[in-house]
């Protein structure tokens, strides 16, 4: 039975959950310590999180091994723990 979410509605609204939990938590950690060095280094860990993300995915796929696909970074840490033993 396949269980994949098809409706661009709902992906659009998980899209959207996604963005206000984590400007929620952002700025809750930001309530509790402002200042610009927090503010810094938060942005710092989102965007490098971003760029992980596109390197699992993106990278990954266009170019070191276009023949793997990824459903998520369970897949992806699989994927690397198989290629190591090879």
């Amino acid at each position: 039975m396949n269980r994949d979410l098809a409706s661009p509605a709902a992906l659009y609204a998980k899209g959207a959950l996604f963005v206000l939990l984590g400007a929620l938590a952002g700025g809750l950690l930001l309530a509790r310590s402002p200042s610009w060095t927090n503010a810094a280094l938060l942005a710092l860990c989102v965007w490098a999180c971003c760029r992980a993300y596109y390197f699992a995915f993106y990278v990954v796929e266009k170019y070191v091994d276009p023949s793997y696909r990824f459903a998520g970074l369970w897949d992806f840490a699989g994927y690397l723990r198989g290629r190591r033993r090879r």
